[in-house]
Parts: C-alpha cells; structure tokens; sequence
C-alpha cells in the first residue's frame, strides 16, 4: 500500500500544481477526470504498439541507434502521438475548453493518467527508491510533455482557421522531440550524460512554466478583471 500511494503522489501533486494555475477559471472536475482516465486507459493501446515497434533489446544493444530509435519512435511517437489523439478526440470541441491554458490543463492530465499506470509498474517492481527517482525526474516529465503539448493545442483552440493546422502539428511534434530527448538520455547509459541530463531538466521546467505563464496571461477572464478594475 505505501509503494501504491508513492507510485500514485508525485502525479495528484502534479495535477494540483497545474490545476491551481488556472487563477481565473477552473476546469469541471468531472471532465478532469475524465482526461486522467482517458491517460490511463491509452496505456493499453500504447504497450501493443510499442510491443510491435520495438526492435531492439536494450539490455543488450547499447547503440546510439537503438536508443535513437527506441526513444523517438517507441516510446516519444508512440506515447505522444496517443495523448495526442486521446486529446482531439474526447477534449478538444467540449464547450469547457474556453481558455487558451485549459490545453494545458487537460493536457496534463492526460499526460499524468499515462504517467501514474506507467509509475505504478515500475515501482511495484522494484521498490521504494525508484518510486523516490521517478518523483523527481520521470513523472514530471510527463508532466512537462504534456505542458508543451498542450500549449500548442491551446493557441491552435483560438488561432484563426488558416494558422490552425501549423499548431496542431506543433502539439505533436514537440512533445515527441522532447520526450525522445530525454529518453535517449537515459538509454545511451552513458555517465557523461548525467550532466546532460540534469540540464535537460531544468530546461524542460523553465520552458513548461514559461508556456504556463503565457497562456494565463492571455485569458479573457483576465481581460475582463482587468477592465473591471479600471
């Protein structure tokens, strides 16, 4: 039980974190949920084509070309590609998806639906200190793919019909670059890239909460306040 809750915790904290930006509107919890659940059930979906995909044995080939490929077509297209999908699917034309930053909102919640079953596997088998490793790096991260990914479908959401599309493609490519990135970090196993990867870190925060703070600042609740106090 105490495995499950610290699989489980990094990603509600997450989820407050996000949801606690939004200062002017809050997105229904039930139709948060329901992006969370929908995360979750993409798992299924993404380990059969990952499964397909998969070519290499990590353990064993160790190449540039096995960790190229495995995490920008296996886990960053794959993975990615679904949340995208689940997101235009099921998220995009509800009425409720009124603000610019609610793209990041619901983005992140599909995001971390995925990232907690993914989290909940590694740690019930293997224990405690990954769960504490994964807190800090992997479940973030998702966190942060999703902050990107739904950036972009929060402009394309308001953007005129002719720009639409080049920010569609953007709510996908992105994320999948970003999420490879990180991913052939770690599956290079190579010590020198530790540096590299705390750096990559960092980048991926401060471009999240940039992206954050763009799109809070473009809500017409805002505008309107603002009108108000003058």
């Amino acid at each position: 039980m105490i495995l499950l809750l610290a699989s489980i915790a990094p990603s509600v904290a997450l989820m407050y974190f996000f949801y606690m930006k939004d200062k002017y509107e809050k997105e229904p919890r039930h139709l948060l949920i329901k992006a969370f659940m929908l995360g979750v059930i993409a798992v299924i979906p993404v380990l059969l084509v990952e499964m397909r995909l998969n070519l290499f044995d990590m353990e064993a080939d160790r190449s540039l070309v096995a960790a190229g490929y495995t995490a920008f077509i296996v886990a960053g297209l794959v993975e990615e590609g679904f949340k995208f999908l689940i997101f235009y699917m099921f998220i995009w034309r509800n009425h409720e998806f009124d603000e610019m930053y609610d793209g990041i909102v619901y983005s992140v919640f599909v995001s971390l639906g995925f990232a907690t079953v993914e989290n909940i596997g590694y740690v019930l088998s293997t224990g405690f200190s990954v769960a504490l490793l994964r807190s800090i790096t992997a479940v973030p991260a998702h966190a942060l793919f999703g902050v990107s990914m739904g950036y972009y479908l929060g402009i394309a959401r308001f953007a005129r019909v002719e720009h639409r599309e080049r920010y569609l493609r953007l709510a996908l490519i992105v994320p999948v670059i970003l999420h490879g990135i990180y991913d052939f970090i770690l599956m290079t196993q190579r010590y020198y890239m530790l540096s590299v990867f705390v750096v990559y870190i960092a980048y991926l925060w401060k471009r999240g909460m940039s992206n954050v703070r763009e799109l809070v600042e473009c809500s017409p609740y805002k505008e309107l306040e603002d009108s108000e106090d003058d």
